[in-house]
């Protein structure tokens, strides 16, 4: 058993890419770790080089006190699950499991308990003399995690194992993964570009861009207190709705400028973040979760006042549970700040409706009564609301 703790850990390929670019991470034992980003945000080069599959440009990669940057694979105790399965097709499902203890000449009676007792943990003990090929894409995803438990690793590492599965299946197999995950007890780093997978899995989760940390917490402290526009609008289903716009002082306090609309801010949000005062008069990029625009009218109590939004609904999604207006309103899109930030800056967000106005998605109750074309009115949960520098892209 060991901790993994990556030190200013770089990747810098021959042709000059900076794939991953002064990461620090540290993985206590037993912990689960996700690893989540865009494509080519340098996620699966960081496993590859905790693997030893990659070589280690500058940093220190680290099990335990063991400082491992020139230790072979082999040697590293760390045991991969990949993508493709990279199972032996000609080789049975019991051959695949205990290929590895036989490479390291385990005992055949030891070798055999290993891989019988990964396969009643994996429900796999009534297919040992199958052939990859007589497997269904999850049982084949079993296999592969089976070989990689009986090596008892100290450091289990898995690169998007799920991507392959239908959408059903992958749910299914979550709760898998993460019951071997306890049966091991060992630090985990897993691998996904599936949001959804990384909020549900992962004990930490840690959001990557161009090779850069942009935050590393808890699934909930991810969601409600993105570090900045890049994780908000990245994580979460439907995305955070972002638009510019701006603070004023009116009369009753402070107002959210959204457009033509005006939002009062409560008071007590202001004290709780005190930084928004440098704002006043200033423009600024406004986020609200779809989940915090509701419909008034199947709310247990009427809206404030000053905490409602009129938008007109284009189109509403019914999907038993709960329903989703999809919106515009006269308030631009949040657009991509300064290039002098680009590592924090916010992803430029493409807007589906005319200039100067912005599309957004409400998450409403089933029992709404708001249909598409409609001209309707939200109920906006002000303590939901986020905001952003407009240059950086960065938490207010």
């Amino acid at each position: 058993m060991a901790d993994v703790t990556l030190e200013q850990l770089t990747k810098v390929y021959a042709n000059g890419v900076v794939a991953v670019r002064g990461l620090d991470l540290h993985v206590d034992d037993g912990e689960f770790v996700v690893l989540v980003g865009p494509s080519g945000c340098g996620k699966t080069t960081a496993l590859r080089m905790i693997a030893g599959l990659e070589e280690i440009t500058s940093g220190r990669l680290l099990f335990g006190d063991r400082v491992v940057n020139d230790v072979s694979p082999k040697d590293r105790d760390a045991a991969m699950v990949f993508q493709n399965y990279a199972l032996y097709p000609h080789l049975s499902v019991y051959d695949n499991i205990g290929f590895s203890l036989e490479m390291r000449r385990v005992p055949k009676a030891d070798r055999d308990a290993k891989v019988r007792d990964a396969a009643e943990a994996l429900g796999l003990t009534e297919m040992l003399d199958r052939k990859p090929r007589q497997l269904s894409g999850g049982q084949r995803q079993r296999v592969a995690m089976g070989r990689a438990i009986v090596r008892e690793p100290s450091v289990f590492l898995m690169d998007e194992p799920l991507s392959n599965l239908d959408a059903k299946l992958r749910v299914q197999m979550r709760s898998e993964v993460l019951r071997v995950h306890r049966r091991l007890g060992v630090a985990t780093l897993y691998v996904t570009h599936d949001q959804t997978e990384a909020m549900t899995m992962g004990d930490r989760v840690v959001v990557l861009r161009d090779g850069v940390l942009q935050q590393n917490a808890a699934p909930r402290e991810l969601y409600q207190a993105p570090n900045n526009l890049f994780v908000a609008t990245f994580i979460g289903s439907p995305s955070m709705n972002v638009y510019q716009g701006a603070l004023e002082r009116i009369d009753d306090g402070v107002a959210v400028v959204l457009g033509s609309q005006r939002l009062l801010l409560p008071a007590s949000f202001l004290a709780e973040h005190p930084s928004l005062n440098a704002y006043l008069g200033r423009k600024l990029i406004v986020g609200l979760r779809p989940e915090h625009l509701t419909d008034p009218a199947t709310g247990a109590r009427p809206p404030e006042p000053g905490t409602t939004l009129v938008a007109n609904v284009d189109l509403v999604e019914a999907l038993g549970s709960e329903e989703l207006a999809h919106f515009s309103i006269d308030a631009p899109l949040a657009q991509e700040g300064s290039k002098a930030s680009r590592h924090v800056a916010a992803e430029l967000l493409d807007g589906s409706t005319a200039p100067g106005f912005g599309s957004g998605i409400a998450r409403l109750d089933p029992l709404t009564a708001i249909r598409s074309g409609d001209r309707a009115t939200f109920a906006v949960q002000m303590h939901g609301m986020r905001f952003f520098d407009i240059e950086s892209g960065e938490a207010i």
